[in-house]
């Protein structure tokens, strides 16, 4: 996967993922949040490593935020849906039914509205 592909599949709106490049792309950003808050928790309170590891998680924090809300729409598109309801992964609790569910929702087999084939912009 090239630098383009990356920027896409990360940041981009258009086209449609599948339930396998979703989840893994949604794991590899919960483990950059996990990593930079973990090294957080280790940096003496009040040190300059500190405040580095705290930017540096919301850093992470808010672009993973954009992410989450590129790959769910995305997701949706694949098996037709209008990506807006991507913001259910944002409400308490049906967050976590809602990744669930387009972890395991199959896709449309063929091309729809938003893409011929996943896993490639529209």
């Amino acid at each position: 996967m090239d630098g383009k592909q990356l920027k896409w599949l990360f940041f981009g709106f258009s086209g449609r993922v599948s339930r396998m490049a979703y989840f893994l792309a949604g794991l590899l950003l919960a483990i950059f949040q996990a990593f930079a808050l973990y090294q957080f928790t280790l940096a003496p309170e009040e040190s300059s490593a500190s405040q580095v590891w705290a930017t540096l998680f919301w850093t992470v924090f808010f672009i993973s935020v954009w992410s989450y809300v590129a790959l769910g729409v995305k997701r949706l598109h694949d098996f037709g849906k209008p990506g807006i309801f991507a913001v259910t992964l944002f409400i308490p609790m049906v967050s976590i039914l809602a990744f669930i569910v387009l972890c395991l929702y199959p896709g449309d087999p063929g091309g729809n509205e938003y893409g011929e084939r996943t896993n490639a912009p529209r």
